[in-house]
């Protein structure tokens, strides 16, 4: 009986010594992970606090872009801003008639366009597209092969006119071309390719007047065409919008990147230099994604874009994700692998994460495992996460908005004098803006806020899609050389 006792308490000890071991495991694994939410928590508030953007932050902007503005349109320049001259002195009124193309290149894909149309009366009458895929090996040819490879798809879209879209005799075909690569712009329609972007690479193409190469490929292939507006997508956006609504000054992408195109007048102009348009206006081209230096994640190099386009939104909440898993243990004691993969988190992940209504923030969970294949998270680490995506977006919006109420002030518009009721509208584009609804929804807010409620009464901002295209065609209608453009053709 001795020895059974013995041993019994020898195991019940035994079991004892294993309990008060594994509570005390138990213990550290809590403190650890009390610490490591302590840690990540920290590292989310000190980043909320850099992102903070307080009304005074935002009007500071605001004036900032609208003194950059007028200096970049000074006869010396020295803005942070390129404010390059278009030469688009007319937009559309919508008394445009007649047959008018659009060739919208901007990526791997191109698309070609045409447009009915019809005057105040009937508006666009009948519209037509086809989009092309380009061959990667043109893509890094010659000027002659990619030319020709568009030229050869434009004579095959031609060749589909149907007769109710016959040019009347001796009448030239006119084309807006949407070039969405940088451009040393020359007139309304020539411009010399700075360079390529997007995968192109063609040495013999830089330097030179890209219309240039188009119209002889157009010859080569018997094509009648000729191109009356040579253009980027925000332009196209701005002239889109402005066949809508005659109240339309400005137009503003968010998108995967971000630019803004506006209405100047022509005598506010001084590095203008020649004949003042008979329009009175010019339309300006921002380059607003390189506008200001301002605090990012990416020191050294600290351009506007970086913080509130779709490109960098994602990458941005990445960056953070990983100083958490680094510093914090974020996702366990080994970095995830995919979490140190540059631009692998996409702006439309994180719209999805942000906007994850489920209690357990199912939604959350299944995108880090499908992007970063970080799995078994908690809640609280999932709530952390819709956190900074808030706090990413928040400040993104809100900046834009400052943008956007610079450019007002520059024009003007952010005051209204008694018995004055003009109105303003923002035309507005890009995924960004209209499929990540609070960023949306943030960005207006925040500009009723900057303006005040008795402005933005006179300030409406409107969804724009497809500036590249049918804004293209209606700038070659509004810069037609016929002087009959106007009347049925």
């Amino acid at each position: 009986m001795k020895k059974e006792a013995v041993v019994v308490a020898a195991v019940a000890g035994a079991a004892a010594v294993c309990a008060a071991a594994a509570a005390a495991d138990v213990l550290v694994r809590r403190r650890r992970q009390s610490r490591r939410r302590e840690k990540a928590r920290a590292i989310a508030d000190a980043f909320q606090r850099k992102c903070a953007t307080p009304m005074v932050k935002l009007q500071k902007l605001a004036e900032a872009m609208a003194d950059e503005m007028h200096a970049g349109l000074s006869l010396n320049g020295g803005s942070k801003l390129k404010m390059l001259v278009s030469y688009v002195d007319n937009l559309p009124t919508g008394d445009e008639k007649g047959l008018f193309y659009a060739l919208d290149l901007g990526g791997t894909n191109f698309r070609v366009m045409r447009v009915v149309l019809g005057g105040q009366e009937e508006r666009v009458v009948k519209q037509e597209s086809v989009e092309v895929s380009i061959p990667p090996h043109v893509m890094t040819a010659t000027s002659d092969e990619l030319f020709d490879f568009i030229a050869q798809a434009l004579k095959i879209f031609v060749d589909t006119e149907g007769e109710d879209m016959r040019l009347s005799p001796g009448r030239q075909r006119e084309l807006g071309f949407t070039f969405s690569f940088p451009v040393n712009q020359t007139s309304i329609s020539s411009g010399n390719l700075i360079k390529w972007t997007k995968g192109f690479s063609i040495d013999d193409t830089v330097g030179q007047d890209v219309v240039a190469h188009l119209t002889k490929a157009m010859e080569r292939f018997g094509v009648d065409m000729r191109v009356a507006a040579l253009v980027n997508d925000t332009i196209g956006t701005l002239a889109g919008g402005r066949y809508n609504n005659p109240a339309v000054i400005a137009a503003v992408i968010l998108g995967t990147g971000t630019n803004a195109a506006y209405v100047e007048r022509a005598n506010a102009i001084p590095k203008m230099q020649g004949v003042v348009p008979k329009s009175g206006e010019m339309v300006i081209n921002m380059e607003y994604d390189k506008a200001l230096d301002i605090e990012s994640l990416n020191p050294g190099d600290q351009i506007f874009e970086k913080v509130i386009s779709g490109m960098y939104l994602g990458e941005i909440l990445r960056r953070v994700l990983l100083k958490m898993a680094e510093e914090a243990a974020l996702f366990g004691d080994v970095v995830p692998p995919k979490l140190m993969s540059p631009f692998i988190l996409r702006t439309p992940v994180m719209s999805a994460v942000h906007h994850d209504t489920s209690p357990d923030l199912t939604v959350v969970g299944s995108k880090l495992k499908e992007v970063f294949e970080i799995s078994n998270t908690s809640l609280e680490t999932r709530e952390l996460i819709v956190e900074l995506c808030d706090t990413i977006a928040t400040r993104g919006a809100r900046l834009s908005a400052a943008g956007i109420f610079g450019i007002l002030k520059k024009v003007g518009r952010d005051t209204v004098q008694k018995g004055d009721e003009k109105k303003s509208v923002i035309a507005l584009d890009g995924g960004l803006f209209e499929h990540y609804a609070k960023f949306r929804d943030c960005l207006k807010a925040t500009l009723t806020e900057l303006l005040g409620d008795e402005v933005s009464e006179s300030v409406t901002i409107e969804l724009s899609n497809d500036g590249s295209g049918i804004g293209a065609a209606l700038l070659a209608a509004s810069h037609s050389q016929y002087s009959e453009a106007t009347e049925e053709s």
